[in-house]
């Protein structure tokens, strides 16, 4: 399953998709990463109320390092998002990842070629990964950090909208195709 620096010959593309450029896509991705969040959000708000992150019995000072923290945590947690499919990339034999910030995306791309296998991999890395770091943490923060972690395991589930529509719509493709993602864009070929 390693990757391929170039196009094997025989190979036509046969789909492409750039999230950034086809609005209608990025706004049902949008749509459904705030369903995915609802959904994981309101049954939880039955279990610990979300009204506990907004506690101020501990003072004040706790009240706002929580805010600050979840702000931090979050745009950390983006970079981390990245990195993980940055190495999952480089595990299949990429020698170079790019990584960039479009305002609304962070992306990592390379200009490799991967297999139906290692690409859905590629995608699926991070949610895997953070699901259960996260998943660990939020067990054993106070309640009243309860809702800063889990907001982030909303983040990271939700904001992987994105990877969730690629490993659908390239788990029904032929089994040879090859994938190159650019970051925002993904190209993907077959000899079928």
């Amino acid at each position: 399953m390693k990757a391929y620096q170039a196009l094997p010959g025989g190979y036509r593309e046969i789909y492409s998709v750039n999230m950034q450029k086809d609005k209608k896509l990025a706004f049902w991705l949008n749509f459904f990463s705030l369903v995915i969040g609802a959904v994981m959000a309101v049954p939880m708000h039955f279990y610990i109320p979300i009204s506990t992150v907004f506690d101020m019995s501990e003072g004040t000072g706790m009240y706002f390092l929580r805010f600050g923290a979840m702000l931090v945590f979050t745009a950390l947690y983006m970079v981390a998002h990245e990195l993980v499919h940055g190495i999952a990339m480089k595990s299949f034999g990429t020698k170079k990842v790019k990584y960039g910030f479009t305002g609304l995306f962070a992306y990592a791309g390379s200009t490799d070629y991967y297999g139906k296998a290692a690409y859905i991999i590629i995608a699926l890395a991070p949610v895997v990964v953070w699901g259960i770091v996260i998943g660990v943490i939020n067990a054993f923060v106070p309640e009243s950090w309860f809702w800063v972690v889990y907001y982030l395991q909303i983040c990271n589930i939700s904001g992987a909208a994105g990877d969730f529509f690629v490993t659908a719509k390239f788990s029904r493709m032929p089994w040879d195709i090859l994938v190159t993602d650019c970051g925002l864009g993904m190209t993907v070929y077959s000899r079928q």
